[in-house]
């Protein structure tokens, strides 16, 4: 059975900057100076909407070469957007996919089922329960 995937984040004692271990690789995450931070990495939103991107172009990838579909360059520009209603700030994520090379109206199709099925994405919108707990 392969390795459980994780990543274990220690928030240091300077305001926001935490440092993440996965596997063998670091990364940094704070907050921008107008949040109290240091502006020091991305912040743990930046994160996830890179996450979901590089998900969802990795997934599309992945089809494409089974397909044998020469596609090219694959950008998908992730953000959240923010709207004002009745009950308050409602936030939602916008994925744009772009494809270096022209695709069919076929593929276009296709494709974008292909984008929902990103495993990131599906965690994001309640596939994935999160269990919680404080240990000593």
């Amino acid at each position: 059975m392969a390795a459980k995937t994780s990543s274990k984040v220690t928030l240091t004692n300077r305001n926001y900057l935490a440092e993440a271990k996965m596997r063998n690789h670091f990364a940094v995450i704070d907050e921008p100076l107008d949040k109290g931070g240091d502006d020091n990495g991305p912040t743990p939103v930046e994160y996830l909407l890179t996450a979901i991107g590089s998900c969802v172009s990795i997934t599309l990838r992945m089809y494409a070469q089974r397909k044998k579909w020469d596609v090219g360059e694959i950008v998908v520009n992730v953000t959240q957007k923010e709207e004002l209603t009745k009950e308050g700030i409602k936030k939602s994520l916008v994925e744009e996919i772009s494809f270096e090379k022209e695709i069919t109206e076929e593929q276009r199709v296709k494709l974008l089922e292909i984008a929902g099925k990103c495993p990131v994405a599906k965690m994001v919108k309640g596939e994935t329960p999160i269990a919680t707990k404080i240990i000593s």
